[in-house]
């Protein structure tokens, strides 16, 4: 009876093996925390802004500390735009609003200590649709305000990326200076 169940069991044993296999083949892997070309950052952002409680959470999960003077900080993150915006995409033929687009604007750049650029005037553009009914007035706030919290987040990741990136900027900053001591 137990060597039944053993063999019953065994094609979907395969299975998970070989989809375990496959994924790794592929170069799939969870996403880590960023590896940060710095150790410290001081971030530019409002005190009561979300999307810098965010980054500030993921970028000390990464192992940087954000500190709260920009003279004690290797990287300074300047926030240069960060806006919302909703805009009418289609109308029903009754001349009612039938689906919005949700766009998140944030601008930034991010320089040395010495004020040396790392990371040039950089825009990212997020853009959601939602539909809209009237009749449901109160669960398309709530959908809204997922999409924003959703982008947001999405926004933090990109942020993210661009900071590590920017390692190559610190190394040829590095080597200048190594090259003009010489």
């Amino acid at each position: 009876m137990h060597a039944q169940v053993q063999i019953k069991r065994f094609p979907q044993w395969l299975l998970m093996v070989a989809a375990a296999v496959l994924l790794t083949a592929c170069g799939f892997h969870l996403r880590g925390a960023a590896d940060l070309p710095f150790k410290t950052i001081y971030l530019g952002f409002a005190p009561n802004s979300a999307v810098g409680v965010e980054l500030k959470r993921n970028i000390e999960a990464s192992g940087a500390k954000v500190v709260s003077d920009a003279k004690e900080a290797e990287a300074n993150l300047k926030v240069l735009a960060d806006s919302r915006d909703r805009q009418v995409l289609t109308l029903n033929t009754n001349g009612r609003v039938r689906e919005y687009a949700l766009f998140q604007r944030f601008t930034f750049s991010v320089t040395d200590a010495k004020g040396v650029i790392l990371i040039p005037p950089t825009a990212i553009t997020l853009r959601r649709v939602i539909t809209y009914d009237e009749n449901q007035e109160l669960a398309k706030q709530a959908e809204e305000v997922l999409l924003y919290r959703d982008m947001q987040s999405d926004l933090v990741q990109q942020i993210l990326r661009r900071l590590s990136a920017s390692r190559t900027a610190i190394k040829n900053e590095k080597a200048a200076a190594a090259g003009s001591d010489s």
